[in-house]
């Protein structure tokens, strides 16, 4: 590599991007940098930090994506990692990135990093969106107010971007900062002195240490003395002594209260028809009895999506047109010139590269799971995801989770592995054992549930609901006991709910295009290691041995023929390809409408694949791994074959 790069990357300054969650803060990193980060409107997407590098003004930048926090008084790890980084090194700049609808709730962030001595810009983002809804901010006296440049943009439409840009020459530290009751300045003061030098100013620090910010102690620790300690300590005692409430909730209020001031100064907010009314449905999602026909509506409309268009007429015409008329025939004769028997059964036999890894993952789910991540962007896009949230916050009370929990599984709808993730935003470790247990147990993944839905559009509706309404009842059950077992506090609900809004057709494409090409990357590749595995276990005779073996369990007691054991073999390397495997026997006419329905039952309840087991491990330790394996494969299997035995018990017929 050049030299002269190499020391321009030695030299480069950060550039931190700050903000409140779902503020745009991931569109604007993917526009600065050219690198892609997963965008959505719900708390809790960017819960790692991302970096990239821009050129920017003729200067190589390192750019960093933060977690959205709501306080740079750390209350969840999100934010702990986000004040950490604007206290790792000096020198660098932010960016804040806000909801220009909610310009009081980004102030409180302003402010704070008013206090930190921080050079910075202020990203008022979805300006749109601000005026559609009749709210007029004077930029320009905001910017006079806050003594920092003050910009406009639509993230999404790169619209503004240049003008982010040419801010960066004009960061300065904001002059506006909040001034406290007499008793909490002098505590500042007293302070002070004992501080050690540190990227953000004393005053900053001292605050978070009145504040009772115990997640500075171990740095604070390893820079002053004993004595100082214990001084500090002191002060912060003497000074909740003269308060009733927390400390931390009179600094907080008497920001509030600036920042109050603030938009008093320079926002108008007048009323237009057309949001207000749209407005309305958002209220009706969220209501306890109207929200139900809504979300009936909901999935009805991603049922005909995934279920009719991309299981029904897109794998119809790539499976039997393409593959069955064209790809398979024509490489079956090319076969036919190599000579070694084995190799030409590995291309084009039962289990074959082309005849079994590519035409599963490219002609049956890759058309249902694109069709599902379009219907999952639209969703994404309109901001009904959080209404969810709120729809359901009740039912999740009954299993020990606050409604904060129900995010992470409506991740797990895009990705288990991306959710058991995601679940860090929870409060206590209890919550986030419950969670990673549920994602584990009953909820599929993107690809397995556009696999679910195809199968599931060959059924009666009365199958459907059966369906759902097994695994529900499943999941209610194993997190009420689990609920009653794991130790630990409930965590509290607090859910910012953005405006509904028309989703942009370019978001959609821009998500889906980004999840199609996670899953070509990621999921074919596994699909072909699958089948080596399943070819060679045939070829030594092993995968017989297998399914004689579980013959019992799959045969007598969930009522399915022996080659679903295949099916439930490669599930354990992703349950998508398991669930691929049984949508091929149904197509086949291999499984009666009984069947289908309990092997969709059992591969919903099925254990979690080897991408989501590692993150398991990773995230929560390997003892809660194997716990969890070990009570979701007895579920599993135990529900399916009282599923089966029940329905040809009664006769009916799904």
């Amino acid at each position: 590599m050049d030299h002269s790069i190499l020391g321009e990357q030695g030299s480069m300054k950060k550039l931190l991007l700050v903000g409140n969650p779902n503020v745009g803060k991931s569109v604007l990193f993917s526009s600065l940098t050219g690198r892609y980060v997963t965008v959505s409107n719900y708390p809790g997407t960017t819960v790692e930090v991302s970096r990239g590098n821009a050129r920017l003004l003729g200067r190589l930048w390192q750019v960093i994506d933060t977690p959205g926090v709501n306080n740079l008084l750390p209350h969840s790890e999100d934010e702990r990692v986000t004040r950490d980084l604007l206290m790792e090194e000096g020198g660098h700049k932010v960016i804040q990135v806000a909801d220009a609808k909610n310009l009081r709730r980004a102030l409180l962030i302003t402010l704070e990093l008013a206090e930190m001595g921080l050079n910075q810009i202020l990203v008022l983002n979805m300006e749109d969106e601000a005026r559609d809804l009749g709210i007029q901010i004077d930029v320009h006296k905001l910017s006079e107010v806050l003594g920092i440049p003050v910009v406009t943009t639509v993230a999404t439409r790169k619209k503004g971007l240049d003008r982010v840009i040419q801010s960066l020459e004009k960061m300065r530290v904001g002059s506006c900062t909040t001034s406290f009751a007499p008793e909490i300045e002098q505590a500042v003061a007293d302070l002070e002195p004992l501080l050690p030098e540190a990227p953000i100013s004393r005053r900053s620090l001292a605050l978070m240490l009145l504040c009772g910010d115990e997640t500075l102690s171990a740095w604070l620790n390893a820079r002053v003395t004993e004595r100082d300690v214990a001084r500090i300590e002191q002060i912060c005692r003497a000074l909740q002594t003269k308060y009733e409430e927390p400390v931390a909730y009179v600094v907080n209020r008497q920001r509030l209260l600036k920042a109050d001031q603030i938009v008093d100064q320079v926002m108008r907010k007048g009323i237009q028809e057309f949001p207000r009314r749209f407005q309305r449905i958002g209220d009706f999602s969220m209501h306890p009895i109207w929200g139900l026909p809504i979300l009936l509506t909901v999935l009805f409309l991603i049922y005909l999506v995934v279920g009719r268009f991309g299981a029904g007429f897109l794998v119809d015409l790539i499976e039997n047109e393409f593959f069955g008329q064209v790809l398979v025939p024509w490489t079956q004769k090319a076969a036919q010139l190599i000579p070694i028997a084995f190799l030409r059964d590995l291309l084009v036999g039962q289990y074959g590269l082309v005849t079994m890894a590519l035409t599963y993952a490219l002609a049956i789910v890759l058309p249902i799971v694109g069709t599902f991540f379009f219907a999952f962007g639209v969703l994404e896009d309109s901001g009904y995801m959080p209404r969810l949230a709120v729809l359901v916050n009740k039912a999740f009370k009954l299993v020990g989770l606050s409604g904060k929990a129900v995010l992470p599984l409506l991740l797990g709808l895009g990705c288990d592995t991306m959710a058991t993730l995601t679940a860090r935003i929870l409060d206590t470790k209890r919550e986030r054992i419950l969670v990673t247990l549920l994602l584990a147990l009953g909820v599929p993944c993107s690809a397995q549930l556009g696999v679910i839905l195809g199968m599931l559009g060959g059924l009666s509706m009365g199958a459907v609901l059966i369906w759902a309404g097994v695994v529900m009842a499943t999941m209610l059950l194993v997190g009420f006991l689990a609920a009653r077992v794991l130790p630990g506090e409930e965590g509290a609900f607090v859910l910012e709910i953005p405006p509904m809004r028309v989703p942009q057709l370019r978001n959609v494409l821009v998500k889906t295009t980004a999840r199609v090409e996670w899953y070509l990357k990621e999921a074919v590749p596994l699909f072909i290691l699958a089948t080596l595995i399943l070819f060679i276990l045939d070829r030594i005779g092993v995968l017989e041995t297998l399914q004689s073996t579980f013959q019992p369990l799959v045969s007598s007691w969930l009522g399915l023929p022996q080659r679903t054991t295949e099916a439930f073999l490669i599930g354990f390397l992703r349950r998508d390809y398991g669930a691929a495997g049984l949508y091929s026997l149904s197509r086949q006419g291999e499984l009666d409408p009984i069947q289908v329905l309990v092997s969709l039952v059992t591969i919903t309840l099925f254990v979690p694949c080897v991408a989501n087991l590692m993150m398991i491990f990773k995230e929560r330790g390997w003892r809660t791994a194997v716990s969890i394996v070990l009570v979701v494969f007895p579920v599993a299997f135990g529900v399916g074959g009282l599923l089966n035995h029940v329905l040809r018990w009664t006769g009916w017929t799904p």
